[in-house]
């Protein structure tokens, strides 16, 4: 398991907005477990904070160029390289003190950060991280611009690049970032940059305040102006770092293969966003175990609400008569005329929804599963049904047994026999399968 992780001592650096052009002084603190990366303006009254968080993102079309996060008011801009070298080190806590409203420049770079982080020393938190697998692909496009995002055991980030430039015509690479030699030794080092065409209309747009000849490659018909690149594919590189950058406004490490065809600021934004929808969806879609407390081996249903996320009508268990844990349990559930399902369910001769059966032999399973003190805050996911069987209809005023007994359980997985009786009569069975893992 990989621990959490922040920095040993507090480190400052300071510089200039590469937009804004104002000076400005950072100093990076360590931070507590599960504080995440949070900014905190000491120039201003109250020295508001703003969580670097995708809930936080600025939209892009107000401050483009560059990614910003803001709240209540305050705002912290061209926030995309501090954020890569932390992604870079994994580095999941930190306070950064700030005193005005853009992340200094530098070079242009990462590398400033990492060496500032690297000399302040990393520390390992008595935590672990939660990072989030991709599940299924997502893909977002703007014209010529694209990406995907596909399953994967890694964090890789394949990149290609395209301007109509000669020296940027068409550029590809490709990094699995799970460890930081090459993060440190490729991505970090590359620079910002812009077309030599771009300058002016940046210029009138108010952007580039504080970029010059060193902090930023700008590149002519010619080659490079006025600097040297630091290797063939620097400016390929350098897009791989403003994503990795903008991913880590997720709040946690990501697996998944990103694969990207032109893209900047604007499609990275939205695909953090849609990548926090999958997460949501795929975290609503479990079962969570609430925290974790002593329970007998009966349980009301207050005490299975402690345990159990679902509420009514969604609730279909009302108590636990037995639970022997990792062997068997079992629950009641009264089946009443005011259910809801019975208004649109063959209204004219009520019966109760055979999945619902399923459902509530299913959340028996889950209380039996998820009150284990190893469970806590873990979810247990409906997995696979089989052998089902449907034998009698379940109607109004009936009281469903639901007796649920553990067939194998494992450490991520578990699959029960589980069956539904009425008057000691069997009404529905099946072999029911859930995966168990980190919220």
């Amino acid at each position: 398991m990989i621990q959490q992780k922040t920095i040993i001592k507090p480190r400052s650096l300071e510089g200039i907005g590469l937009h804004t052009g104002k000076k400005v002084k950072i100093e990076l603190k360590p931070a507590p477990v599960d504080a995440g990366i949070v900014f905190i303006r000491t120039d201003l009254p109250g020295r508001p904070q703003i969580p670097a968080h995708v809930t936080n993102i600025i939209d892009v079309s107000r401050r483009p160029r560059r990614t910003s996060v803001g709240a209540a008011g305050v705002e912290i801009h061209t926030v995309e390289h501090l954020m890569a070298a932390l992604a870079g080190l994994s580095i999941n806590n930190l306070y950064i003190e700030i005193d005005n409203e853009e992340v200094p420049g530098m070079d242009g770079s990462s590398l400033p950060f990492v060496q500032a982080m690297k000399e302040a020393g990393l520390q390992e938190q008595a935590e672990e991280v939660k990072n989030f697998r991709i599940k299924d692909p997502i893909w977002i496009a703007d014209k010529d611009a694209l990406i995907i995002v596909l399953p994967a055991d890694e964090f890789r980030v394949s990149y290609t690049l395209s301007y109509d430039s000669s020296l940027l015509e068409s550029q590809y690479a490709s990094f699995a970032l799970n460890g930081g030699e090459c993060f440190e030794k490729l991505i970090a080092p590359s620079r910002t940059f812009c077309l030599a065409h771009e300058v002016e209309s940046l210029k009138a747009q108010g952007l580039g305040k504080g970029a010059n000849y060193e902090n930023t490659l700008v590149v002519g018909e010619e080659g490079i102006i006025k600097n040297k690149l630091r290797s063939g594919n620097e400016c390929t590189y350098h897009k791989v770092l403003d994503l990795i950058g903008d991913l880590y406004l997720l709040g946690y490490p990501l697996l998944g293969h990103v694969v990207a065809i032109k893209s900047g600021h604007p499609l990275n934004v939205k695909l953090v966003q849609k990548i926090k929808q999958q997460e949501r969806r795929t975290r609503d879609a479990g079962v969570k175990a609430g925290a974790w407390q002593e329970y007998g081996s009966q349980l009301d249903i207050n005490a299975i609400q402690k345990i159990l996320p679902h509420r009514y009508p969604f609730l279909l268990v009302d108590r636990i008569l037995e639970l022997e844990e990792d062997k068997r349990a079992v629950g009641i559930k009264n089946v009443t005329a005011n259910e809801e399902f019975f208004n649109g369910h063959f209204p004219d001769h009520p019966v109760m929804p055979a999945v619902l059966t399923i459902e509530a032999m299913a959340q028996v399973a889950g209380v039996m599963i998820l009150k284990k003190r190893e469970n806590q805050g873990k979810l247990a996911y409906f997995m696979s049904m089989n052998n089902v069987k449907f034998r009698k209809p379940v109607v109004p005023g009936d009281q469903l047994r639901l007796e649920v007994e553990v067939v194998k359980l494992k450490q991520k997985t578990g699959t029960v026999h589980a069956k539904a009786l009425v008057e000691d009569k069997i009404v529905a069975e099946a072999d029911l399968m859930f995966s168990i893992v980190k919220a």
